[in-house]
C-alpha cells in the first residue's frame, strides 16, 4: 500500500521527468541554434567569393532548415490545390528564393557577431532568442523556432524583432494568388523571375 509519503514522491517524480525531458530538449535546440549560427556567421563574414558565399549558405540552409515544410506553411491553403507538379516545381524554386533572400545581402554584412539568450519551450517547438550585431548598426532581437528539438532539431522560422518571416512570407504569397485568380502557375512564374534577378 502506497502511504502518503510514497505518493508525494512518485507524484513529484511524475512531474519532474517531463520538465527535465523539455528541458534538455531545449538545451539540444540551443545548441543547435549556436552551431547553426556560428556556421552563417563564419560565411557572412568570410572573405569568400558572392558565389562561394552562396554556395556556403545553401549547404547551411539545406542541413538545418526544413524548406519543404516552410515552403508547404508559405503557400498555405494553396498546397492543396496544387497538383503534384506544381508542388514540386513551386518548392524547388521556394529553395532558390530562400537562397537568394539570404545570400543577396550578403555582401553588405561585415563584422557580424551574435549572442545566445534565453530559450524557452512553445508547444511542440523550442524557441531560442539571440541577438545579431553588425557595425553601425542597432543589435536585432532574432528567435530562431525550433522543431523536433529533443531528436531532429530543424528551423522551421525566425523572428526578426517579433517579425515572423515565414509569415510574412505566406501573406505576401496569398495576397499574389488572390490578385491573380489564384493562378498558382502565375506565382510559380513569378517567383523564377525574382531567382533570376537575385542571380
Amino acid at each position: 500500500m502506497i502511504n502518503r509519503r510514497h505518493f508525494l514522491i512518485l507524484a513529484a517524480a511524475s512531474v519532474a521527468a517531463p520538465l527535465a525531458a523539455h528541458a534538455q530538449a531545449t538545451e539540444k535546440a540551443a545548441a543547435f541554434v549556436k552551431s547553426t549560427g556560428d556556421r552563417l556567421i563564419a560565411v557572412v563574414n568570410g572573405p569568400g567569393s558572392a558565389a562561394a558565399k552562396r554556395a556556403g549558405m545553401t549547404q547551411v540552409i539545406d542541413t538545418d532548415v526544413d524548406v519543404e515544410g516552410i515552403g508547404r506553411f508559405c503557400l498555405g491553403r494553396f498546397w492543396r490545390q496544387a497538383s503534384p507538379d506544381q508542388q514540386k516545381r513551386y518548392l524547388d524554386l521556394f529553395h532558390q528564393v530562400l537562397v537568394t533572400n539570404i545570400t543577396s545581402k550578403l555582401g553588405e554584412y561585415q563584422g557580424v557577431t551574435f549572442t545566445m539568450g534565453r530559450s524557452k519551450e512553445q508547444d511542440d517547438q523550442a524557441v531560442i532568442s539571440t541577438t545579431v550585431s553588425r557595425p553601425n548598426n542597432a543589435p536585432t532581437a532574432v528567435d530562431w523556432v525550433i522543431s523536433n528539438p529533443s531528436s531532429n532539431p530543424k528551423i522551421v522560422d525566425v523572428l526578426a524583432e517579433g517579425t515572423s518571416l515565414r509569415l510574412t512570407q505566406r501573406q505576401d504569397y496569398a495576397s499574389y494568388l488572390v490578385h491573380n485568380n489564384n493562378n498558382i502557375d502565375a506565382l510559380i512564374a513569378a517567383m523564377k523571375t525574382q531567382t533570376e534577378q537575385g542571380k
